[in-house]
Parts: C-alpha cells; sequence; structure tokens
C-alpha cells in the first residue's frame, strides 16, 4: 500500500485516531469548485433582495459564473480528475478541440474528488436550467441572459470534460491493445 499523503484518507490522524468526516486530496481545488458555482446561485437567487441595480447584479453575477468557469477548466479538472482540455482556432479558422490526462501510473485520481468534480459539474448546468424556467415563468427575461451565460459556460465545460474523459479512455484502450499485441506478436 502506498504511503499515506498528508491529509488523505489512508492516513491516521494526530494520536493514531482516524481522520473525522471526508478528506480529500484537493481541498482548496474542491472549495473553490463549489465556492464560485454556489455563490453565483445564491447571488442570483437573493439578487433581488438588495438594493442594487441589475447592471451590478448582472456583472456581479457574470464575474462568478467566469471565476467558476476559469476555475474548473483550468486548476479544478487537472488537479481533482487529472484532465485538460482547450479549445484552438486553426488557421483555416476551424475550432480544434486538444485533450490532456493523465499518464497511466502518474498519480492516482482521488474517488472523493473525482465524485465531487463530476456531480458539480453535472448539477450545476441543471440548476440553472430551472433557475431559467422560474425566470421565463416569472417572465424575467433580463435575468434570463445571465441564465443563458450561466448554462453555456457550464455546459461548455461539461462537454470539454465529457469529450475529454471520453479521449483518456480511448487513450488507455489504444494502449492496452497495443500492448495486447504486441505480446501476442511475442508469443507467436
Amino acid at each position: 500500500m502506498p504511503d499515506a499523503l498528508p491529509g488523505n484518507a489512508g492516513g491516521a490522524a494526530a494520536g493514531g485516531a482516524p481522520p473525522e468526516g471526508p478528506t480529500y486530496a484537493h481541498p482548496v481545488a474542491a472549495f473553490f469548485l463549489f465556492f464560485f458555482k454556489a455563490s453565483a446561485v445564491v447571488f442570483y437567487i437573493f439578487c433581488g433582495w438588495l438594493p442594487t441595480d441589475f447592471v451590478i447584479n448582472f456583472c456581479v453575477i457574470t464575474f462568478l459564473l467566469v471565476c467558476d468557469f476559469w476555475t474548473v477548466k483550468n486548476v479544478s479538472g487537472r488537479l481533482m480528475v487529472g484532465l485538460r482540455w482547450w479549445n484552438e482556432v486553426s488557421e483555416t479558422g476551424g475550432s480544434d478541440w486538444k485533450f490532456e490526462s493523465l499518464e497511466e501510473g502518474q498519480r492516482a485520481v482521488d474517488k472523493k474528488d473525482s465524485f465531487v468534480f463530476w456531480a458539480l459539474l453535472y448539477a450545476t448546468p441543471a440548476v440553472w436550467c430551472v433557475l431559467g424556467l422560474v425566470a421565463i415563468l416569472k417572465l424575467n427575461i433580463d435575468y434570463l441572459i445571465l441564465v443563458v451565460i450561466a448554462v453555456l459556460l457550464g455546459g461548455a465545460n461539461l462537454m470539454g470534460y465529457i469529450k475529454c474523459s471520453k479521449a483518456a479512455q480511448n487513450q488507455i484502450k489504444g494502449k492496452f491493445n497495443s500492448l495486447f499485441a504486441s505480446g501476442l506478436r511475442a508469443y507467436m
């Protein structure tokens, strides 16, 4: 069994007692993953109670959404699940998606980190869709723009990481097939 990392579930707390509550390999990344998503949703829900103008609410919520997008895309995904994606514009004007994943054996992905990452990645666009439905029912079209921005940013991250995860699975399958083929050639 590998040595337990500090703060990892495999280690014991001081005095040999088991650690209390869930521990994560990357608690700061998990915190900010949750913080920006929750802050944007909570501010959106309660901004009607604040004595601020729509423009200020729009700017604050958009800023939180952009911080969430950047954090998920550039920090949380890399640390918590070992995946990274980006989009490049080719010389012909086309869009080229690029994907990276951890090589086998580089480091293990913590199951709790992975669960939190994927659960929040799937749940957030769903929450924003419900809020969008409420905005439509209340005929609050100006705030519907914020919901569209939130769904687009969250959906882009979700789509990028789903594609990245599939690319990682295909990469592993390709390595397995090449190992199997080389083993078969060595046997014959």
